[in-house]
């Protein structure tokens, strides 16, 4: 299929010989606990994609990223889904680093990621139901020289295999959440089990808990929002790339179904342009979002951009998928473990925040002309 034939290409370009080693471990090992997709990711430069050159990393724009990681997603949903987080930590960090507001650690610390291959897990709040996804699910208490932070997240995924966690603390007394990054080899924290599906086990997404972690003061910043409730731009970037490649994830699950009904041969000419109109559709959609943080137009008239497009390529990916099932037939799904994988995987993109419940009515405000106010 040549879009994602094309999105093999731009991995294969950026991250040479990850693709072909993921395609050759068979998709059910790499969707399993303990696989080795996310050391693979290692081996093959896949911790600074995202990364500028000027910090030691590939320097890969939000274009070509929505291709690298639909294409990963496509033989190793697990992973495009662990190393999405890790990529949209990186590139909230590399603002950070660009901005006003930097400490002067981050440019150690995103050479650092690059040069070491180190995994960032993201620690922020998506996850506890009732609670806004900006809601920290810890809480930092201020000591001398930084904080003491407490609490737990999860599901939290390269859980057992991160180097760093990015995470946002609530302190006690202020408005304002701290965005925080955190070496996994603190004293004070621990992994417990907690992802019970099956789908997507393979991204090792359980519970980190920590009790009482020092992090220094230099690698704490604050974030929150303006009088009127709008995110400051730290935290709309973070959002915007988060959208993006959660969106281009499930895109490449989808991807690899939609491809194996053109395989088939059984389908007619009008049903796999049927197939194509609606897979497309959501890459086309992507394409905007990404020259947002291209342009550098990361503000609330954007946020509110990406989450229309994230619930359109939400609803594609979904008719998509369901229609390539159709195409593949009863005996195909239950024949075949991968597109029955396939077709479960691709329709979890409905539980990343946010939800169309969470923000439908800032929505409707935000097309009437108001500010759109996430929680």
């Amino acid at each position: 299929m040549r879009s994602l034939d094309e999105a093999r290409a731009v991995c294969e370009r950026r991250l040479p010989g990850l693709y072909s080693a993921l395609a050759d471990v068979p998709l059910p090992e790499l969707e399993q606990p303990g696989n080795p997709g996310l050391e693979l990711f290692r081996k093959f430069g896949g911790p600074g994609l995202v990364i500028p050159a000027a910090y030691g990393g590939c320097g890969v724009d939000p274009l070509e990223a929505v291709a690298v990681v639909r294409a990963l997603a496509s033989v190793a949903p697990s992973l495009s889904v662990a190393t999405a987080m890790h990529h949209f930590s990186v590139a909230t960090l590399f603002t950070l680093a660009d901005s006003l507001r930097a400490a002067g650690t981050e440019w150690a610390v995103l050479q650092g990621i690059a040069d070491q291959n180190l995994l960032v897990a993201s620690g922020f709040a998506e996850g506890r139901p009732g609670q806004g996804i900006l809601s920290p699910t810890v809480t930092a208490a201020p000591v001398a020289g930084g904080y003491r932070i407490s609490g737990s997240k999860r599901p939290c995924s390269m859980a057992s295999s991160m180097d760093l966690l990015s995470a946002s603390a609530a302190v006690p007394g202020r408005a304002e959440p701290l965005m925080l990054l955190i070496p996994a080899a603190a004293e004070g924290i621990s992994v417990h089990p907690f992802w019970s599906t099956p789908i997507l086990a393979g991204a090792e997404s359980e519970e980190v808990r920590l009790a009482e972690v020092f992090v220094d003061e230099r690698l704490a910043v604050t974030a929150g929002v303006d009088a009127h409730g709008v995110l400051d731009e730290l935290q709309t970037v973070g959002f915007l790339w988060f959208e993006l490649l959660i969106c281009a994830c499930y895109l490449g699950m989808a991807s690899a179904l939609v491809e194996r009904a053109f395989r088939a041969g059984r389908a007619s000419r009008e049903t796999l342009s049927d197939l194509g109109i609606r897979l497309e559709s959501a890459a086309l959609l992507l394409e905007p979002v990404a020259r947002l943080l291209i342009e550098g137009r990361c503000d609330n008239a954007a946020l509110a951009k990406t989450v229309l497009a994230r619930f359109a390529v939400q609803d594609a990916i979904g008719e998509a998928a369901a229609r390539a099932m159709a195409a593949l037939g009863g005996m195909a799904f239950v024949t075949t473990p991968e597109v029955a994988y396939l077709a479960t995987a691709s329709r979890c993109l409905a539980f990343h925040p946010p939800t169309r419940a969470a923000c439908g009515d800032a929505l409707a405000e935000s097309l009437s002309g108001a500010p759109f106010l996430i929680d």
